[in-house]
């Protein structure tokens, strides 16, 4: 019986040569699945013709933008994802859901095997095989770049050899992965860590030293998840998109850092994600205003920790599962409105309002109708400092 191999694909170079790379040297029949998480670009049909052209037996396009914008990128924001304090997460967020696709796909068409176009030296391929592992153990993967010496000098004499639809002539300097959520930027001559990047290497923002004038607007949460914009009820991905505009005519959401990546090496990785990080902040910031101290306080290590699975390829694991409980208990009162002001690459908070809040004026204010009890003050001092006086007090004795 012919194996039939379900192939992660892009409409690449690549992915397109892949699919009689694969069928010639396995014997296989191969199906392409695209998935469309909002990356922009080609048209999702014109990527399907192509896979029929370049052999596949059979092509599917897969709508999943708005699964994407529900159910991994807010996720994401009620957990504050930012890898390293930094990173929004923008590749790692959508590994999961590619994956949980491309298992649907190989039991709609009796598929055997599932194949990526990544390589021996990044994430993704954790994040693959790991998330397959997890839901569909019985299937095998294969990966042609690291299992067969793939390289591009290969696919493009390929691609040349069997006419493929496609154009080998232009090579970008870069390899870039792009969605929803952001847009990532890496190789070429990035790998100088000390090259400055170009602006023509951004697409998601605009230059933000450029004059113009500021962005008000005011985001509005229920239960930790973005509702509105400026009053108007929207969808999750009609959120996340509008933002991206907003923000990223503003050029809020560029980075550029050094990265440490699962398989033990440093990368130098560029980022844009102006939506991402705009919703992230007016997040933190309105659960600065609705958590309690200690809940908030583990919650950061907790964050941490989310962002660090998701980033390692661990999406199906029995401890995201329990992190995930936790930070929708912490999200039960994250209700209210946070205004911003887009502008020269920040997100800044202006204000910020809940019927959930915990800051309470009358405690607050130092004016009249002040209502804390100063006196009671000078008692807690004694006995919050009463071990480090005891402390300092055996240390003097003992010299």
């Amino acid at each position: 019986m012919t194996e039939r191999v379900v192939l992660a694909f892009s409409g690449g170079l690549d992915t397109s040569v892949a699919i009689p790379y694969l069928a010639d040297r396995m014997g296989a029949e191969v199906i392409a699945v695209a998935v469309d998480l909002g990356q922009g670009g080609e048209d999702m049909n014109a990527i399907r013709r192509r896979a029929l052209d370049c052999g596949a037996v059979e092509a599917e396009v897969i709508d999943a933008k708005d699964e994407f914008a529900a159910g991994y990128c807010l996720p994401a924001v009620r957990a504050n994802a930012l890898y390293m304090d930094r990173y929004p997460l923008l590749s790692a967020l959508s590994r999961p859901l590619i994956v949980k696709h491309l298992v649907a796909a190989a039991q709609r068409h009796g598929g055997t095997v599932v194949a990526h176009g990544c390589t021996g030296k990044g994430n993704d391929q954790v994040r693959f095989e790991v998330g397959i592992g997890a839901l569909a153990p019985h299937l095998k993967v294969v990966a042609p770049a690291r299992d067969f010496a793939w390289t591009r000098d290969k696919a493009i004499a390929l691609a040349e050899e069997k006419g493929l639809p496609i154009d080998v002539s232009h090579k970008s300097p870069y390899s870039i992965d792009q969605n929803l959520w952001g847009r990532a930027v890496e190789t070429g001559f990035l790998e100088d860590i000390w090259n400055a990047p170009v602006e023509d290497l951004y697409t998601y923002t605009a230059n933000p030293a450029e004059p113009r004038d500021p962005d008000e607007i005011v985001l509005t949460f229920d239960a930790g998840v973005p509702v509105a914009i400026d009053g108007e009820t929207l969808t999750p991905y009609q959120v996340i998109a509008e933002l991206n505009r907003r923000a990223g005519a503003q050029g809020v959401g560029r980075l550029d850092m050094v990265e440490d990546r699962l398989v033990g090496i440093k990368s130098r990785e560029v980022y844009e994600a102006p939506g991402a990080i705009a919703l992230i902040t007016a997040h933190q910031e309105l659960e600065a205003v609705t958590v309690e101290r200690d809940v908030a306080r583990f919650k950061k290590s907790v964050d941490q920790r989310w962002a660090e699975l998701v980033y390692d390829g661990l999406w199906f694991s029995p401890l995201k599962d329990a992190l995930d409980a936790f930070v929708a208990q912490t999200q039960r009162h994250v209700t209210g409105d946070v205004r911003m002001t887009l502008h020269g690459g920040r997100a800044v908070v202006t204000g910020r309002r809940s019927e959930a809040s915990l800051y309470d004026f009358n405690l607050a204010t130092y004016d009249t109708g002040d209502t804390f009890d100063q006196s009671q003050a000078v008692g807690f001092v004694r006995l919050w400092g009463l071990p480090s006086r005891i402390a300092a007090a055996r240390d003097g004795r003992l010299g």
